[in-house]
């Protein structure tokens, strides 16, 4: 049996799409439930789209997922090299093999000889021109022109391109794994170029020679790459190839939160949500993006996020770990019909790691976020901060943000309870409640609780006339984790000091 070989193939052209990430997963996913091979290989033969930084930014994404290639640039195997744009003597090779066989030509129209058809077409009220069969005999190319002009041509200075001429009036059938039966009807199809001017091949022959000499499997791409998948099938038959030729599989497009259009690289911005893995900064600032990472997200909520975007496990669990996925994943539990992004979910998935993440992990994760503020704390203490935060927030960095009177005094007070529950009249009762705070011994949550509750019973006091009150001191908001809880973390000299400071406080606000 045939060792499964998948691909991840990027193009090095900016920031890598959270679908590319998708894709990516499953691929890897697929190859360690099988005992195959995941291979990365770099698309870079778009030079005018070539972004520097790209191929980087890629392989850092990747590995940030835990999504690790088994071949690659860098890594090595026994397939490279693994960088397209170092393949172009292997690509001339088979371009000369389908000229030989007459399954490509040469074309010498100019844009100007293309734009002059599209027109014409227009003209005769055909909207959309296709280089085809229809079409290539009225066009500047090796089929329409002399033997002797084509050799003239080719020996000056006339840029061309190599087209694949695709047959006339033949069926193709394709076996999706998720698509299942699809036919393409090679006279709706149009000779796309493989040989660019540059002497760089596309897409088409390149993924089409790099899957075959790098006994690639399965592919896995996007919904966008079925229409191509006719000539493709084709082309495996003009190079003999189709009994080695990969099965397909093509996966539903991820589709804004809306769920209508696919996700784009600039919903983020306008939705105000990543769509990329780590952010990407760019010369113009348009072009610059806030990735998963920066925001805080943990990279197995992430992965978990996306195993969902088109694939149902078939029960009721929605937290899979690393392993869990490999175990569970298959093509035939991936769905036709578009996923949408659903940036809440994602926020989720996030919040359930973290309320199951060690404390003393997220301790260390603190530790870099309070610093960068000027703050300071020992690892046992950030660790009670995060066993106190992780169940009311989204991502680590809430934690400081949301938790910040746990770092420093309080900067500011809910005005509204102020003047609900601030009595000026019963200011010396609460010194007293002040005053038997620092008596409390050891000052342990359940020691305040029982105290605070003792003093009130004692002074006749109920927990809205107190509570509330010894909320807004010691934190300065109405929410959060159990006011003797942060008491018992803040410790008692600290409680005291915010509880005279609060009342000074609260008193000002009403006699203002």
């Amino acid at each position: 049996m045939t060792k499964m070989r998948v691909r991840f193939a990027p193009s090095p052209t900016g920031a890598l799409h959270i679908g590319g990430v998708r894709t990516a997963l499953y691929d890897y996913l697929l190859a360690k439930k099988h005992g195959g091979t995941f291979v990365l290989r770099v698309e870079d033969t778009d030079q005018k789209r070539y972004v520097e930084g790209a191929e980087e930014y890629v392989v850092n994404a990747l590995k940030w997922c835990g999504i690790t290639p088994d071949e690659g640039p860098g890594i090595g195997g026994d397939y490279g090299p693994y960088r397209q744009s170092e393949r172009k003597e292997i690509y001339q090779k088979y371009i000369k093999q389908l000229l030989n066989q007459g399954d490509a030509y040469y074309a010498f129209d100019s844009a100007g000889d293309l734009e002059a058809m599209r027109e014409k077409m227009k003209a005769e009220g055909k909207h959309s021109f296709q280089y085809n069969s229809a079409t290539r005999m009225q066009m500047k190319n090796s089929l329409s022109l002399s033997e002797a002009d084509v050799k003239e041509l080719l020996q000056g200075e006339t840029k061309y391109t190599i087209r694949f001429k695709m047959p006339e009036n033949k069926s193709v059938t394709v076996n999706d794994l998720i698509r299942e039966e699809v036919t393409f009807q090679t006279n709706e199809l149009d000779d796309k170029v493989l040989m660019k001017s540059d002497g760089l091949p596309t897409y088409h022959l390149a993924n089409i020679v790099d899957d075959h000499l790098m006994k690639i499997t399965h592919v896995i791409r996007g919904e966008e790459w079925l229409p191509s998948t006719g000539l493709h099938v084709m082309m495996y038959r003009a190079f003999g190839w189709e009994d080695t030729m990969p099965k397909f599989a093509h996966l539903p497009l991820i589709l804004k939160p809306n769920g209508k259009g696919k996700l784009s690289k600039r919903d983020g911005k306008k939705f105000g949500f990543p769509v990329f893995p780590l952010s990407w900064e760019a010369e113009r600032e348009e072009d610059s993006f806030i990735g998963f990472r920066e925001i805080g997200f943990d990279p197995q909520a992430v992965n978990n996020f996306l195993l969902f975007l088109g694939w149902n496990p078939g029960t009721e669990q929605e937290m899979f770990s690393m392993e869990e996925m490999i175990a569970a994943f298959s093509l035939e539990r991936v769905g036709k019909s578009g996923a949408r992004f659903d940036y809440e979910k994602a926020r989720w998935f996030n919040q359930q790691y973290l309320m199951h993440k060690d404390n003393h992990v997220i301790a260390k994760e603190l530790l870099p976020l309070i610093e960068a503020k000027g703050y300071s704390a020992s690892e046992d203490y950030l660790a009670k901060v995060a066993e106190m935060l992780k169940e009311r927030v989204h991502f680590v960095t809430e934690m400081v943000e949301e938790g910040y009177y746990l770092f420093e005094p309080v900067k500011e007070y809910h005005q509204k309870t102020i003047r609900k529950r601030w009595k000026p009249d019963r200011r010396e009762k609460m010194d007293a409640f002040a005053e038997m705070i620092k008596n409390i011994n050891p000052f342990d949550a359940q020691n305040i609780e029982v105290a605070v509750k003792q003093f009130m019973a004692d002074n006749e006091l109920g927990f809205g006339e107190v509570l509330p009150v010894l909320r807004l001191a010691v934190s300065g908001v109405m929410k959060g984790p159990s006011v003797f809880d942060i008491m018992a973390l803040l410790g008692q000299g600290e409680v005291v000091k915010r509880m005279e400071v609060g009342y000074a406080y609260f008193d000002e606000v009403k006699a203002g």
